[in-house]
């Protein structure tokens, strides 16, 4: 509320093409050219690989890295996590059964968007939070045999999944029984995983901890080989991001949920909705499908993309995907923070106020200034596919032989590029 009447607010904060200071067709090309220009200066001046996730940091004084890891500071971080599980429940089922009730804000905002910036910053702090690590350990944190190695991040990309299907393909979002429901799920899947396969199902298979853990790798904190806590070049903590089977599927989740937010605002997706559905369930299954296809077209161009290339033998030819996979991390950070920045501050600010039974005022700085939230989506989703096009490049150099690695790299950067577009086209609904 502003002193003019009530401020209007979308849902995710998604403005218009007319609220870019330059004509949207501007913005694309300009996009274009500086993934282009990106690429041209590294290919040109950058003929050595500088990324080394083996590099060292700049050490924090040792009491920073003793205090985190004092046994008393983790079951402390671990026990506010499980009470604060504990109140959200309390608020879920007790609280007012309307509008008014934090449960939708808290899952859709703090868990799901809060959690990139809080691991940006601090690193992979669901590790610590998690209150399924933290019932596992006070019960004693013994399993009943190893984690399948076969299995990897393929567990957390089909949670990450469900998540985005209950958000963006069900019936009813914003339900608190279908929210209360996908959590009673989680938190019985993931305790159930923990008791039989120990913590390391929470590393690899629970989606919030493998969400914090990717997002954690653009973090500048991060630790040297020696556990030491430090501040270092966050490309050189990219890479440090583990190979296993899945991890391309979590990317791809990612972004391609990111990318069917926006797609499935557009008048004419809904229009298409309410003309082909006859009911919910069908415009379930079609949302559903969407949501697919666009995860696939994410999964299935970059694994091309990282394929194509020569001079590789085929076992190191199917590695790639793996192996180039961190340069999505940027490009998704980018994408979240572009597609969801005033989601997160101003519902956020709404969830907190709710939760704590405040009457406060909401600030809707952001909203009431359309043409600098363009502004700062454009550079969030540039910066991002910057970044991505730097790490690829560095990580080609390694990877390639030397007589493939300008050409290699070609098919990545189409892709990134068509990535640029379609996400400013979808962002700004064209």
């Amino acid at each position: 509320m502003n002193a003019d009447g009530p401020v209007t607010v979308l849902a995710h904060g998604l403005g218009g093409s007319a609220d870019l200071p330059i004509p949207f067709t501007y913005a694309l090309i300009g996009a274009a050219w500086a993934l282009t220009f990106t690429f041209a200066v590294v290919a040109l001046a950058w003929r050595k690989p500088r990324f080394d996730p083996d590099k060292p940091g700049r050490e924090l004084p040792r009491w920073v890295t003793a205090a985190v890891d004092a046994p008393v500071t983790r079951w402390a971080v671990g026990i506010i996590g499980l009470l604060l599980a504990v109140w959200v429940a309390l608020a879920a089922f007790l609280g007012p059964q309307n509008a008014d009730n934090p449960l939708p804000g808290i899952f859709y905002v703090l868990m799901w968007v809060g959690l990139v910036a809080v691991s940006l910053v601090l690193g992979p702090v669901w590790q610590v939070l998690s209150p399924v690590r933290t019932v596992h350990r006070l019960l004693g944190g013994k399993s009943l045999r190893s984690y399948p190695a076969a299995l990897g991040y393929w567990p957390a990309a089909l949670g990450l999944f469900a998540f985005v299907w209950l958000e963006l393909a069900s019936p009813d979002p914003g339900s608190l029984a279908a929210i209360r429901i996908w959590l009673l799920i989680y938190l019985a899947v993931t305790l159930t995983g923990a008791l039989v396969c120990g913590a390391r199902w929470c590393a690899r298979a629970d989606p919030f901890e493998v969400y914090s853990m990717v997002v954690s790798r653009l973090s500048a904190l991060r630790r040297n080989r020696d556990g030491r806590i430090a501040i270092g070049n966050p490309f050189d903590h990219l890479p440090s991001l583990p190979v296993r089977p899945g991890i391309l599927a979590v990317l791809a989740v990612l972004l391609g949920s990111t990318a069917f937010d926006s797609f499935s605002a557009r008048p004419q997706w809904r229009t298409f909705i309410d003309e082909t559905a006859g009911s919910a369930a069908t415009a379930t299954l079609i949302n559903t499908a969407g949501l697919l296809v666009f995860s696939g077209v994410v999964a299935a161009t970059f694994w091309l993309a990282a394929r194509a290339t020569g001079g590789v033998d085929h076992e190191q030819r199917r590695a790639l995907p793996g192996q180039m996979a961190h340069s999505l991390i940027p490009i998704v950070v980018g994408y979240v923070f572009a597609h969801y920045l005033t989601y997160l501050i101003e519902r956020g600010q709404q969830t907190v106020h709710l939760l704590l039974g405040m009457d406060a005022d909401v600030n809707y700085f952001l909203s009431l200034h359309p043409s600098l939230l363009a502004t700062l989506k454009v550079g969030f989703v540039v910066a991002g596919h910057v970044a991505g096009v730097v790490a690829a490049h560095d990580r080609a150099l390694r990877l390639l032989p030397k007589a493939h690695q300008l050409t290699g790299q070609l098919a990545m950067m189409l892709v990134m590029v068509g990535y640029t577009f379609t996400g400013l086209y979808l962002l700004f609904g064209g």
